[in-house]
This record gives structure tokens, C-alpha cells and sequence, in this order.
């Protein structure tokens, strides 16, 4: 079953950008999970709830960049309101990441571990170029490799990064810029 994303708000008025940056966390925790479970329904396995995790946080980095271009390229906001933007929702993302850790790991420094491999990766993936078509086949074989690196290329698994690059990263591209879109409309 698809997942259903809900990108327009009801009734009208202005809306801040901490409210879309909101909107855009919660849509990118659910598409980074409906990917996490899909890697599993396609004969992907993990080893463990830790795997599960750093396969979700993967997703959200990577839409954490496709927002960024997107803010850029088609929203053209300003520097200052994109640096707003992507802060706010990498700081709600920090929240469900930290809360669902919690939950499942015990006390740690968690959300401290998501923004150094936020910072990482945006480093890694500001080489890569992203156009009105969507990411560069480079940005979303990196995405399959992060995630292939986290799940082994033991048996199956070996196979995860086609399934990211050629499906899995495509679709979460499409959703997210359709979402992102709508809810700037």
C-alpha cells in the first residue's frame, strides 16, 4: 500500500516557515520509516533496531539535502530564510530521532551523533548536483552506498543500493518535492 502524504493545508492564511519546517519534518520521518519497512518487504534484512535507525536517519539526510535545493532552485528563498527553513526541520528531525532512540536504545547522546552525521554528509553530498529532474545519478548513489555500508553486502543486502538508487531515492524525491511544494503554495 502507498503511502499517503497530506501537503496542503486546511483553510487559509499565512503560514511561517517554522510551520512548514514542522509540516516537513513529520512528512520526512514518515517517508524515511515507509522506506526503512520497504527495504524489508523487498527481502532486505536487518540485523537489528540500531541498523533500522541509521537507515531511516540516511533518509532523512538526504531529504534534509533535496529541501535545500529545492528551497534554492525552484522556491528561490532567500539565504537567510533557507538557512531558517533547513535549521527548524533539522531540529524537529532531531526531536523524533532523539525521542524514537530513547525509546528504543535507552539514554545516550543521540541527538548529538544526527547532527554530526547531518554535517558530515552535507558536506559529502554538496559535491553532488540536483536539477529540475531530481538528484544526479552521483546524489543518489551515495544514499545507496550510506545505506549499503550501514546493512552489509552479505547475501541479499548486497543488492540494497539498486533498490535505493533506482526506486527507493527516486520516490522519496518525487513525494517530498510535490510536499514541499504544496505546502509553499
Amino acid at each position: 500500500m502507498a503511502l499517503r502524504i497530506k501537503s496542503r493545508w486546511h483553510g487559509e492564511g499565512e503560514h511561517g516557515l517554522a510551520e512548514i519546517a514542522g509540516a516537513l519534518a513529520f512528512i520526512a520521518w514518515r517517508l524515511a520509516q515507509d522506506k526503512a519497512i520497504n527495504l524489508h518487504g523487498e527481502n532486505f534484512v536487518y540485523d537489528n533496531d540500531r541498523q533500522r535507525m541509521d537507515v531511516i536517519i540516511e533518509y532523512l539526510i538526504f531529504q534534509l539535502q533535496i529541501m535545500d535545493r529545492l528551497a534554492h532552485q525552484r522556491l528561490e528563498l532567500s539565504d537567510e530564510e533557507r538557512q531558517e527553513l533547513i535549521l527548524a526541520v533539522a531540529r524537529k528531525l532531531g526531536e523524533i530521532v532523539e525521542d524514537n532512540s530513547l525509546d528504543l536504545f535507552g539514554p545516550g547522546d543521540h541527538l548529538q551523533a544526527f547532527f554530526h552525521r547531518i554535517n558530515e554528509r552535507a558536506a559529502e553530498y554538496a559535491e553532488y548536483r540536483y536539477t529540475d529532474d531530481g538528484p544526479s545519478y552521483p546524489f543518489l548513489r551515495h544514499l545507496g552506498y550510506e545505506i549499503q555500508q550501514i546493512m552489509g553486502e552479505e547475501g541479499e543486502n548486497r543488492w540494497v543500493i539498486d533498490q535505493v538508487m533506482d526506486k527507493d531515492g527516486v520516490e522519496v524525491d518525487r513525494k517530498l518535492s510535490r510536499a514541499m511544494m504544496d505546502l509553499f503554495d
